[in-house]
């Protein structure tokens, strides 16, 4: 389990099943759930082969007409059909997409102008990921899931927005990989718990969050998107697990520590590093983390850098950690 790459059957059914067994004090699944396995996901082809990437140029099969959202966002071509608020996340389009131009053409709504992750970020968080069942808990238009795809077996992909999820699964078919993604509308809180209310018949192995951190006023220490920036680190006050949405990111860290302690959580390049570490010291966590031997669970923290510019961070927790295999 984990990291082998065995065949998966059945997920829709068990994120179906999953949802419809909560308990009185959890929050509810969203109302616009789909009520079938059809409605959840597409049909899906014979197995295929995991996708390369270093295949990202070649051409990609059929989309699924009913899937195709071309018309619910705009889909820009030239720099004087963008907002100019717009502007300089147009210009990275193809560092955000490799497949941008590829037709019908990848869309983005405002907010995953803002806060899509790069392709290369994105495929090497991916690659460290790699495991059966990998939970997306906050899809935005799928740039991580996309990549995910890649390397899993099985993607499982929520989002609160029926337009942005509807712009991942578009997305996903360009790059040929949405027979391996389920997308769910649905608050992570809520899937989270609805998960936990009842013995798991699948596991997740691994989680990836990648909340909100504030929208782009989150670099000057005011607190909604998560926004690559491109000034220096250093320039900007240190950010706070505090600013996270929905919830403190030391509450949302806690609560998916329930589902596995393998998470891959993404932050601003300027969050507070004692704050990061702190996750394992509090007190449930910190039990999670003394294995039998006493061995310390540890925090990894990769700098995702592109060219001379710190992007982002990716924290490692459990079987993630390079050493901590053992932990998976």
């Amino acid at each position: 389990m984990g990291k082998r790459r065995g065949g998966l059957s059945g997920l829709s059914q068990f994120v179906l099943d999953a949802f419809k067994q909560t308990t009185p004090d959890s929050a509810p699944p969203n109302d616009k759930l789909p009520s079938n396995d059809e409605d959840l996901v597409e049909h899906r082809p014979a197995k295929r082969q995991k996708v390369d990437e270093d295949d990202a140029d070649v051409p990609v099969g059929k989309l699924v007409k009913k899937y195709d959202a071309t018309g619910i966002v705009p889909y820009y071509t030239h720099a004087s059909q963008v907002p100019e608020h717009l502007q300089k996340y147009f210009s990275q389009r193809n560092r955000y997409f490799s497949l941008y131009s590829t037709p019908p053409g990848c869309l983005l709504d405002e907010e995953g102008w803002f806060s899509v992750t790069p392709e290369l970020v994105a495929n090497q968080i991916a690659e460290r990921c790699r495991c059966d069942t990998i939970l997306d808990a906050f899809c935005g238009v799928g740039g991580n899931t996309i990549a995910f795809a890649k390397t899993c077996q099985r993607v499982i992909a929520l989002d609160t927005s029926p337009t942005r999820l509807a712009l991942a699964r578009h997305n996903a078919q360009i790059y040929g990989v949405a027979d391996r993604i389920e997308f769910i509308l649905t608050d992570y809180l809520s899937f989270a718990r609805a998960y936990l209310a009842r013995p798991a018949t699948r596991r997740i192995d691994v989680v990836f969050l990648s909340p909100p951190w504030g929208g782009p006023s989150y670099l000057s220490g005011t607190p909604p998107s998560a926004n690559l920036p491109e000034a220096p680190a250093e320039e900007h006050p240190s950010y706070s697990l505090s600013s996270v949405q929905p919830i403190h990111g030391a509450e949302l860290f806690t609560l998916t520590r329930q589902i596995t302690p393998n998470i891959a959580y993404f932050l601003p390049r300027n969050t507070r590093l004692d704050e990061i570490s702190g996750l394992l010291e509090s007190e449930g966590n910190h039990r999670a983390a003394q294995a039998a031997d006493g061995e310390v669970e540890h925090v990894e923290v990769e700098e995702e850098w592109m060219g001379p510019k710190l992007k982002a961070l990716t924290c490692y927790f459990g079987g993630l950690v390079a050493g901590q295999e053992h932990l998976f």
